[in-house]
């Protein structure tokens, strides 16, 4: 899963669609195809972001590595919390939910 995350973060970027950071994956969830949490967000912020997103219906990551590392991905000198993908083919967007879904059982 890496691999293709790493490959959709990095055309996501390149295309500029998506959005650093946690005030931004919430006020933009209505068009976020998929967001993506580091585990260095705060147990109240990353409750109330999957609070909106399962209303919204939108799946969420958890990144297995700290926002410093989610940041390096991102190609930045700062960390990032969340990061909201607002283009994702629903191909990649199943491939990434079920390797999620297979790491967590």
């Amino acid at each position: 899963m890496v691999k293709l995350l790493e490959k959709v973060i990095k055309d996501a970027i390149e295309d500029g669609k998506c959005s650093f950071g946690t005030k931004e994956a919430i006020s933009t969830i209505k068009n976020t195809k998929l967001i993506v949490l580091s585990h260095s967000i705060s147990e109240e912020i990353l409750e109330k972001i999957q609070e909106v997103a399962k209303i919204s219906k939108v799946p969420t990551l958890n990144y297995n590595g700290s926002s410093v590392e989610l940041g390096r991905l991102c190609g930045t000198q700062f960390r990032i919390s969340a990061l909201s993908l607002k283009i994702l083919s629903d191909t990649n967007l199943k491939a990434i939910t079920k390797e999620l879904e297979t790491e967590t059982k």
